[in-house]
């Protein structure tokens, strides 16, 4: 959990507690669904009301079912017992679920939500707009915000070039992604995030200037090489991945002689910070400890 207003499932609660926990590897939060049916209904007693929905649910072949994951979350007798928990996804559709007046706000503003993706499929332009007031309002310049604009157009022409040389599934983005960062930092990206103090947040957001350019410079050598060389599928692209992730160490290992002191931060841009890092042990659709969810 978080000590500061983060935009997550918990702040539309205002103040109810709603129990979390982060899954690294996902990079997803997981809540508790008991609290949050809590915080939504009337309920004297959310665990039933929570049992009573999700036989509904299960009889009528909802996926939402499917999606429940059993996490150990701590409970207010400061044990750990298995709970319910559903990902940000699966919170918001139970939302949709809950026949409650007190889901009918959260209703309205996932209705919004939609409504403001679709104008954005027939105008991206609002997109785009979005996207620089909400680096402005978090102080970020004009300069910095054009050269953030201009990194993901130059990802985008990355990702371009690996599609054409094989690249289909997420996955092999992520792993050739990943070669680029581990060459030139030492680390994945994932462990990058982790080494900053930062989980769903953009990691280029939270970089130095000198970071930014490594990692530009290491996602324009990999696609130059690419359009030489034009390997195909992950195993030749891979190859590429890291001669490109070179070109940035090289430039970076220069850097730091001469500086006499990494180039690689801590530092990140947020304004609060995490208590919690370690993810508990997950299970899903487990019998063990039913009798004892919190």
């Amino acid at each position: 959990m978080a000590n500061n207003k983060l935009e997550t499932i918990s702040n539309l609660f205002e103040g109810k507690e709603i129990r979390s926990i982060w899954d690294a590897e996902k990079e997803e939060y997981y809540f508790s669904v008991v609290d949050v049916i809590s915080a939504l209904t009337d309920s004297k007693i959310p665990k039933r009301y929570w049992t009573d929905l999700k036989r509904k649910l299960l009889q009528e072949g909802s996926q939402l079912y499917e999606n429940i994951v059993q996490l150990k979350l701590k409970s207010k007798d400061g044990k750990f017992y298995s709970t319910d928990t559903l990902n940000t996804k699966g919170i918001l559709r139970l939302i949709e679920s809950v026949p409650s007046p007190k889901a009918e706000p959260f209703k309205l503003w996932l209705a919004q939500m939609g409504k403001e993706r679709i104008d954005e499929v027939f105008d991206p332009e609002i997109a785009i707009k979005r996207a620089i007031d909400y680096y402005r309002n978090r102080g970020y310049s004009n300069k910095w915000i054009e050269a953030r604009l201009k990194g993901i157009l130059d990802r985008n022409k990355l990702t371009d070039i690996w599609q054409e040389n094989g690249i289909k599934e997420n996955y092999e983005f992520a792993v050739l992604t990943n070669e680029i960062y581990k060459t030139w930092s030492g680390m994945k990206a994932s462990e990058y995030k982790e080494y900053k103090g930062i989980r769903k947040e953009s990691l280029r957001d939270n970089m130095s200037d000198v970071e930014v350019a490594l990692t530009d410079l290491g996602e324009i050598a990999t696609r130059e090489l690419a359009k030489k060389h034009k390997p195909y599928g992950l195993k030749e692209n891979k190859k590429v991945a890291k001669a490109g992730g070179e070109v940035a160490k090289t430039a970076r290992d220069d850097l730091e002689k001469k500086l006499g002191e990494t180039v690689i931060s801590k530092e990140n841009s947020l304004n609060y910070k995490y208590i919690e890092q370690k993810v508990l042990d997950r299970t899903k659709n487990e019998n063990e400890d039913n009798n004892k969810q919190a």
